[in-house]
């Protein structure tokens, strides 16, 4: 069923709002409950289709899981003690990508994990390779066959494992999978993401012996029976540079609660060059909005660098800018698909491979876009749409729910004209 974002512009967005669990870090926090011998809880889990999916695999592997509040804050109760299995049905897994952290804690606990090759948003190509080829350094036998990826372990062993890059999701998938291990395992070129030094985190609550995340060289000491732990889940950056960026775009005032700053200095520092700044406030950060951006130059990086899932969300404020902005994007090769829909809206946009150009317009007018590309991406031209003169309707926009929770509620608590339509007629125009 077709799910649409209509967006009425020209109204400026005012108020606070909270920022919710990080969705790239509840992830893998999910997938490591898999090695408790106890029941844990994630504190401020958020409620995201993406969470939902990873927890209905872990149900379907015999994990007991429930959704509870805890002083008004979502959380998730997770109880692997009934661990009954080691294969994913391909549907369940071809529906999230995250579903690859799997296999870590599945090797570890029961030495074996059957997974069909994951699936996700359509971003560009994201090879499970460096996964494969670290879990084999640990002892693992792993073969892919007919998209089906099959390990076994009967021992892990310790081993010194150089990343080829600083993938996160191989990163975290060997630090759960070593604390089964025997002996130090060194993991050079770790990414240094802030999710990976919360799996860290808790990891060590629940007895582990792991350091140095959030370097380049993480350590785990192993074997370790791993027992239960509470944990709170870190707040989401990408949600936070959304949000700052929406009231940029917009204009306003909004103050953020719930953000550990550093976390977003390479965002803050785009934002201040782009004209808007981002000051401490007493509930985390402000940013007041009150003219159009100038141009910046963009590069996607690694942690610490600018993140590549705000990517298309910053070029949305960049469309409006008084001069020509670039954006370069070196991690994913897709990432630019969402331009079709800003040209439709008005926006001057080349791009050269993983390049894009902007050339700023005075205004933006609205306009009925194709379907949502993936996640940022629907996130972008609903952002896009908060400056547009007239109606902006995002087709095919369920994906928000992925990574944002309550999107649409959100903005309009903020003072945005926003609303979510389901089914097949067409939406009437405002």
């Amino acid at each position: 069923m077709d799910q649409r974002v209509v967006v009425a512009g020209g109204r400026p967005l005012q108020g606070r709002l909270r920022v919710q669990g990080a969705k790239n870090a509840v992830l893998p926090l999910l997938a490591a409950c898999l090695l408790a011998r106890e029941p844990c809880l994630l504190l401020d889990a958020p409620r995201l289709s993406d969470v939902a999916t990873m927890s209905g695999i872990l149900q379907h592997l015999g994990l007991d899981i429930h959704a509870v509040e805890v002083d008004g804050v979502p959380a998730l109760q997770v109880d692997a003690r009934a661990l009954s299995g080691y294969e994913v049905p391909g549907a369940l897994m071809r529906r999230l990508r995250s579903s690859i952290f799997l296999l870590g804690p599945l090797l570890a606990r029961v030495g074996r994990a059957r997974l069909t090759l994951p699936g996700g948003c359509d971003i560009g190509p994201r090879p499970v390779d460096f996964h494969l080829r670290a879990l084999q350094a640990l002892g693992a036998t792993v073969s892919v066959s007919e998209g089906v990826i099959d390990a076994e372990a009967v021992r892990l062993r310790a081993a010194e494992i150089r990343l080829e890059q600083p993938s996160v999701g191989a990163t975290e998938n060997v630090m759960m999978a070593a604390t089964a291990a025997e002996g130090t395992t060194l993991i050079r070129n770790a990414a240094r993401e802030p999710e990976v030094a919360d799996l860290q985190a808790f990891l060590n609550a629940m007895g582990a012996r792991v350091s140095g995340a959030g370097g380049g060289v993480i350590a785990v000491r192993g074997p370790s029976v791993l027992a239960g732990a509470v944990h709170t889940v870190i707040p989401d950056r990408v949600e936070a540079g959304t949000w700052l960026i929406a009231t940029a775009i917009a204009g306003g005032c909004l103050e953020l609660a719930n953000v550990v700053a550093p976390h977003l200095d390479a965002v803050r520092a785009k934002i201040e060059e782009a004209g808007f700044p981002v000051r401490p406030s007493a509930g985390g950060l402000m940013l007041e909005a009150r003219r159009r951006p100038r141009p910046v130059r963009v590069h996607t990086q690694p942690y610490p660098g600018f993140p590549t899932d705000l990517q298309n969300p910053f070029m949305a404020l960049l469309l409006r800018a008084t001069g020509t902005s670039t954006v370069t994007e070196t991690i994913f090769d897709n990432r630019f698909r969402v331009v079709q829909g800003f040209l439709r809206m008005g926006a001057q946009v080349s791009t050269y491979g993983r390049v894009a150009v902007i050339n700023g317009v005075p205004g933006l007018h609205g306009a009925e876009v194709e379907d949502a590309p993936d996640l940022r991406g629907a996130a972008a031209l609903v952002l896009a749409g908060l400056a547009a003169e007239g109606v902006t309707v995002v087709r095919q926009a369920a994906c928000l729910d992925r990574g944002y929770q309550d999107f649409a509620e959100r903005l309009q608590a903020l003072g945005a004209d926003v609303r979510v339509e389901t089914g097949e007629e067409q939406p009437a125009r405002a």
